[in-house]
């Protein structure tokens, strides 16, 4: 929930909104097990409440310091994310993504490509990009012959991977300052990182489902070394995520533009190529073997125009455009064109400074996507609360990625502190000054 991304940035003691921030959790938590009619989310809801309900009487029984602070965090992980994670690992019982993802391995490994031609349901549809049935090899390769084994090949607990492992790495490739204090009674970043990741927002699909949690690692990625200004691993990392779904190319252009303005116009399109071609060469043997099946599955399935009534149908704005008729679902999908275009037009006209400002630039576009298109649930906006919380954690804990002039000097882009004079003076030449 956003009362994390507030939380993170409020002096230590301030305690009394860490206390309402667990309880207001915990009161979302508590609805599940009375209005979610899928098992999956009443398991969660009720280990989560309890979860955030200790964290809250443990920040406001404990002293005000970080230790009282990571030891909420950690009741709360333990109730949002371990212990209803375990259970349903263990009983088996996932949302149909996950299904999908395991059956699209398993595909893969059978016949190169994650489609089936002739879909007789919902379940059977593979609304994902190619990459994503490579989360369910691990499933395909081990099998189900004990549960020990059925819980390893778990297509969450690889999706998880992916996400934690990118936040490590990005946070690592922005150069970050370890160690858990905190700064200028900030919670330190692990403390903080924890809080993100037991909130709601990413504790519910972590444990029933996961499916977009590596696409907002891989986009973290992306911006956190286009940051860095290093164009190929950007490229590498937008390829991986143009490969899960659709919905990560935005991140592209928002990439791109971070990168022309922070390392010149050479690396942005270094870094563009190899996005391209990376997903190309992801995407491209789906196309060739099924393009039918995947046209359909990918493209109709998910804008609501497929043989079969895709589950995300949230009432927002686009879908209840959609709902009106034919009409109604060309206006969605020509106003989701125009906050396309808008995007581009603000990259261009004012590209992204720094890691926040690239971050937030993509969440607002991805907020437009999703409350624009003609089918959609609320919990794809899980994906854009991710990006601008993360970028701002990882800011809060090392070096501003974005500080500093640009200066091009023989064709090179430097950066220069603020505060230093913006003037560059030429070089001495041996016979002494001219």
């Amino acid at each position: 929930m956003l009362i994390h991304r507030v939380l993170a940035h409020l002096p230590c003691k301030r305690r009394p909104l860490w206390t309402a921030g667990w309880i207001v959790a915990a009161g979302w938590a508590a609805a599940f097990p009375l209005v979610s009619t899928l098992d999956t989310h009443r398991v969660w809801g009720t280990c989560a409440s309890a979860g955030y309900l200790v964290a809250a009487a443990v920040v406001t029984l404990g002293p005000d310091e970080e230790r009282t602070r990571a030891t909420a965090v950690g009741a709360a992980l333990a109730g949002a994310v371990v212990v209803p994670l375990l259970y349903l690992l263990w009983s088996g019982a996932a949302q149909s993504e996950v299904e999908v993802i395991e059956r699209a391995g398993r595909l893969l490994t059978q016949r190169t490509t994650p489609y089936l031609d002739a879909p007789r349901s919902v379940v059977e549809v593979t609304p994902y990009l190619p990459g994503m049935a490579l989360l369910g090899l691990p499933r395909a390769v081990l099998g189900t012959e004990n549960p020990v084994v059925r819980v390893l090949g778990d297509a969450r607990l690889w999706c998880a991977a992916v996400l934690l492992g990118c936040l490590w790495a990005g946070r690592s490739a922005l150069g970050a300052t370890p160690g858990a204090a905190g700064r200028r009674g900030r919670p330190g970043h692990r403390t903080a990182v924890a809080a993100l990741i037991a909130s709601p927002v990413v504790a519910l699909p972590l444990a029933v489902s996961g499916a977009d949690l590596p696409l907002a690692g891989l986009l973290c990625l992306a911006l956190a070394f286009a940051a860095r200004r290093r164009p190929v691993a950007a490229g590498l990392a937008l390829a991986a995520a143009c490969a899960l779904k659709w919905t990560a190319w935005p991140a592209v252009p928002v990439a791109v533009a971070l990168l022309a303005h922070r390392a010149g116009l050479r690396a942005a399109v270094r870094a563009g190529l190899v996005a391209l071609a990376g997903t190309a060469l992801a995407v491209l043997p789906g196309v060739l073997l099924s393009p039918r099946a995947m046209a359909e599955q990918v493209l109709a399935f998910p804008t609501g125009r497929g043989a079969f009534t895709t589950p995300a149908s949230s009432p927002m704005p686009g879908r209840l455009l959609a709902d009106l008729g034919p009409a109604g679902w060309y206006a969605a999908v020509g106003l989701l064109l125009a906050g396309g275009l808008a995007l581009g037009i603000s990259l261009a006209v004012r590209p992204p400074r720094d890691l926040v400002a690239a971050a937030d630039r993509l969440a607002l576009g991805l907020c437009l996507a999703f409350l624009l298109a003609p089918a959609g649930r609320f919990g794809y906006l899980a994906l854009p609360v991710l990006l601008a919380v993360w970028s701002r954690l990882v800011r809060a804990d090392g070096p501003e990625s974005g500080s500093g002039t640009r200066t091009v000097v023989a064709g090179s882009v430097r950066t220069r502190p603020h505060g230093r004079s913006a003037i560059t003076r030429p070089p001495v030449p041996a016979g002494g000054v001219l």
